[in-house]
């Protein structure tokens, strides 16, 4: 059995999905996503122009030793663009090998686990009432946990409409690569959102699992005292309070507080997060999928997390297709250590037309399907109606014009 080329797909419904189809001699192919949030052309390059010349004729059943030729034989390793179109390949891979043994990705791994995973929504608003508002209605439709981003007084905050009752992709401008500029105020965020956040508990109850994303926003110290002073209202976690590089800030958070910590959306490797996993600084372990090179090394970061207590939290953000997403979801329902899952792409029409599959969300519990493979498909015919379309993320400045993290 050989592998006889490939192809990648740039586009997609409010996204630049970066798809790849693995094509075999037996008529069998297998799905992957590289899709890398504004800066999809360059994985797509990278697979095109490198790696797709190097599959033709290998063993697609060989996924290990396709793995460790791709990562070893790049010298320059790791990074995200090398490690989304790894992470590609390999979905796609195991795709491929689910077909041909008729089995779901998730009984190859080892078999389920539970027999749902619970998974979160964003809840935003462009005030408190209207943050009240999108969570009261992700409740309604059975969301047990969901993140909650808010506006701040004189501030615009992090992943927020700019008015009441706004919805959609509050990150991604499609206007151009050309990036707008958001304020950030830390002094305004530290004296509002501990508060904002004591309400939506006092209003919605202990049993909502209530998430919060710091973006990297605050310096060590800084996360300190606002995870010591949201201490009370019993997060289920906070997310990425201090930048990634500086792993050792996260010990001072756990010097002045017990809330749980989630950190990993940015790393590419075990090599990244292994000795924040080994020292136990974190409580969940964020990565993708994509990012992270693929499901046969995310499945050896679940393995060590498991050793030190530590659950996953995959990315799931719209950065990633619904390919992605289901490679998620069978590891969601594999790993003994399963926390929780990100859950914002599947299930909008534009997507199911693009990408069919039957895995879906039901009172907040991602039910997976027993389709072989991972359980997507892609229509050719619908992504010929979409094309690249250049987009950025923000950046962040303070008020007085210092860049910021964003």
């Amino acid at each position: 059995m050989r592998i006889t080329g490939a192809r990648v797909f740039v586009g997609g419904p409010g996204k630049n999905y970066v798809t790849l189809k693995i094509e075999t001699d037996v008529g069998v192919h297998g799905l992957g996503d590289a899709t890398l949030n504004n800066r999809e052309t360059l994985p797509a390059a990278y697979l095109r122009d490198y790696v797709v010349p190097n599959l033709v004729g290998m063993d697609p059943r060989r996924s290990e030793d396709i793995w460790q030729f791709l990562y070893r034989g790049a010298y320059f390793r790791r990074g995200p663009v090398a490690m989304a179109a790894f992470g590609a390949v390999d979905m796609a891979l195991w795709d491929i090998k689910g077909k041909l043994a008729g089995m779901p990705v998730c009984d190859l791994l080892g078999g389920r686990s539970r027999e749902g995973a619970m998974v979160y929504g964003h809840a935003a608003g462009a005030d408190l009432e209207d943050l009240m508002d999108s969570v009261a209605s992700h409740v309604e439709r059975g969301y047990r946990a969901v993140r909650v981003q808010c506006a701040v007084p004189g501030m615009a905050g992090y992943a927020v409409p700019e008015a009441r009752g706004g919805a959609g992709d509050f990150i991604t401008d499609f206007g151009g690569i050309r990036s707008k500029v958001e304020a950030w105020d830390t002094g305004r965020y530290m004296r509002f959102m501990p508060g904002a956040l004591a309400e939506i508990r006092a209003r919605f109850g202990p049993e909502l699992h209530i998430l919060h994303d710091v973006h990297h926003r605050l310096l060590p110290r800084e996360a300190a005292e606002f995870a010591r002073a949201v201490e009370p209202v019993g997060l289920f976690w906070l997310e990425d309070p201090t930048p990634a590089e500086d792993q050792d800030a996260l010990r001072i958070i756990r010097q002045h507080s017990t809330v749980p910590l989630a950190i990993g959306e940015v790393f590419n490797s075990i090599w990244d997060c292994n000795r924040l996993i080994e020292r136990e600084q974190i409580d969940f372990i964020r990565v993708a999928a994509t990012y992270a090179g693929g499901i046969t090394h995310v499945r050896r970061i679940v393995d060590l997390a498991a050793l030190h207590h530590v659950r996953t939290g995959f990315h799931g953000a719209p950065s990633h297709s619904p390919i992605c997403m289901a490679a998620h979801a069978h590891l969601d329902v594999w790993a003994p250590n399963f926390g929780i899952q990100e859950w914002l792409v599947l299930g909008t029409p534009a997507c199911d037309a693009l990408f069919p599959t039957e895995h879906r969300v039901e009172d907040g519990m991602l039910r997976v399907s027993d389709a072989p493979g991972l359980g997507v498909e892609f229509d050719e015919r619908e992504a010929a109606r979409y094309e690249y379309r250049p987009g950025s993320h923000p950046v962040v400045r303070l008020g007085d014009g210092t860049l910021w993290n964003y």
